[in-house]
């Protein structure tokens, strides 16, 4: 179940709705609404047709939804259109939407599509674009200062399909889920293209809930999963997973920050699915991953083998020298299928982006070890300088994670006019936890973790860390709510 010849997202909804016009393309789980494969077409035409005389070839269109069935129609309508879509988070800020929608010169904003029929409108009066063609803009995490916004062909992910059906082994009788925001790269790929070309149905929540997401798990017998960890963790810790019945996952695909090994060995243990991910970034895509065959050490406590079609390479974080004989650390680069086209219209980031070879760099150290597995080290600018030492905060957050409680961890650096900086710790953690920045060295020194790397602050939150509208933890909020702690 490749790919194959190349095809849109288009093509292949018109395709399925012809060939098996009642079979489920979405289901909304949180009010059960179904879209049918020529439901799926259906919508898309008429957004087609409602906005043929507003959109012109090339136009950028915003759109801002809730993750549901509807928003991948609107997507596929403006593509019919041969308009540019600028997917916006539907928890962006105003600030964000605004800066987004003034950055692509979007020449409309829309928070949903109407469903009535539009006559009068041939969709093959437009030549729709090809795999190849400038189809998509997203915006980048926002973790620090507003985003940039990243451009996309459709082959990127035709080409990443490939990889996840390599390393998951899709079936004809598989029922996907993603529970990640429909406008940000891991989701895109587990719900807009993936269950298009495998023709199989996709299950999406527009509000993520661990009790909501466990019961659709169960009631639409979901075997291929796509969570971020935060959500996987947040369902193996409510105790709605006792009373539901998870066998009919087989894969879960997870990421977006470290994956906790303790944590994703429990819940393989208690769901029995194989917990897959890939190594890369919104901008490079994949530059690693994990497969079925791999062993839990592998797929668990490191990000995989190296992709060969990536042609990943370590580079020195001040010359972008090749340094990948070295095994490194270094930052980890690549150039190959799954990368973007680059930010749109931003000629300086790109210019940090790509170095002058042309190679692709994600902002993470990275080691490469001699079976080509890669390990992230951290981010280039996630390290705390104390004393003049560099202490990785992915480090820092992988060892306090083990703390009974915490959901996940997040180490920032907390300015210091002695040491320069010091290790301040957010912990997202159970309802009802509590524990001492004292219980938490006790707990690392019984684990015989160094004492660098003790923290020196400690902040718990309830539930979550705070986000980014791309879903990633918003270390620049951290780092600021850390710079005002006495």
């Amino acid at each position: 179940m490749t790919s194959g010849s190349r095809s849109t997202v288009s093509q292949l909804v018109r395709e399925r709705a012809a060939r098996d016009p009642d079979g489920v393309a979405f289901v909304d789980a949180g009010d059960g609404t179904i879209m049918t494969w020529a439901g799926y077409d259906a919508l898309a035409d008429r957004v087609a047709a409602r906005y043929a005389q507003q959109v012109a070839v090339g136009d950028r269109v915003a759109i801002q939804m809730a993750h549901r069935g509807r928003v991948h129609a609107a997507y596929v309508g403006f593509e019919r259109l041969g308009a540019i879509v600028v997917g916006i988070g539907e928890r962006a800020s105003e600030r964000e939407t605004e800066h987004l929608v003034a950055a692509t010169g979007a020449t409309m904003l829309l928070h949903d599509v109407e469903e009535q029929d539009h006559t009068g409108f041939a969709t093959a009066s437009r030549p729709e674009p090809d795999d190849t063609a400038l189809w998509f803009l997203n915006s980048t995490s926002g973790t620090t200062g507003l985003p940039k916004c990243v451009m996309h062909d459709q082959a990127r992910w035709f080409a990443f399909h490939d990889l996840a059906q390599r390393a998951a082994r899709f079936t004809p009788d598989d029922v996907f889920a993603s529970l990640l925001p429909a406008p940000f790269g891991f989701g895109m790929w587990t719900a807009h293209f993936t269950p298009a070309i495998a023709g199989r149905p996709c299950v999406v929540l527009d509000r993520f809930t661990p009790e909501a997401a466990i019961a659709a798990i169960e009631h639409h017998r979901v075997s291929v999963l796509a969570a971020v960890s935060t959500q996987f963790i947040m369902m193996l810790e409510s105790a709605a997973l006792e009373d539901h019945d998870l066998t009919s996952l087989r894969v879960m695909f997870t990421g977006g920050e470290m994956v906790p090994y303790e944590r994703a060995l429990d819940w393989e243990r208690r769901t029995g699915c194989t917990v897959l991910q890939f190594y890369g970034s919104n901008e490079t895509g994949a530059l690693s991953g994990t497969t079925l065959d791999d062993p839990p050490a592998i797929r668990l406590r490191t990000a995989g083998r190296v992709l060969p079609e990536m042609h990943v390479r370590l580079l020195d974080a001040d010359t972008d020298a090749d340094i990948t004989a070295t095994g490194g650390p270094g930052v980890a680069a690549c150039r190959g299928p799954v990368t973007c086209l680059g930010y749109y219209d931003d000629p300086e980031a790109n210019a940090a982006l790509v170095t002058r070879d042309g190679w692709m760099k994600t902002g993470d150290l990275c080691t490469i070890d001699a079976d080509g597995v890669l390990t992230v080290a951290g981010r280039v600018s996630d390290f705390i300088i104390r004393g003049g030492k560099n202490l990785s905060a992915a480090v820092v957050e992988q060892e306090v994670a083990t703390m009974p409680g915490v959901l996940l961890a997040a180490a920032v650096a907390k300015p210091d006019p002695v040491y320069g900086e010091r290790v301040c710790v957010f912990c997202a953690t159970e309802a009802g936890t509590a524990f001492s920045l004292g219980d938490l060295r006790a707990h690392l020194a019984g684990r015989g973790v160094g004492k660098e790397h003790w923290p020196e602050f400690l902040v718990l939150l309830d539930g979550d860390l705070p986000r980014s509208s791309g879903g990633k933890v918003a270390k620049a909020e951290l780092r600021a709510r850390a710079a005002a702690l006495r």
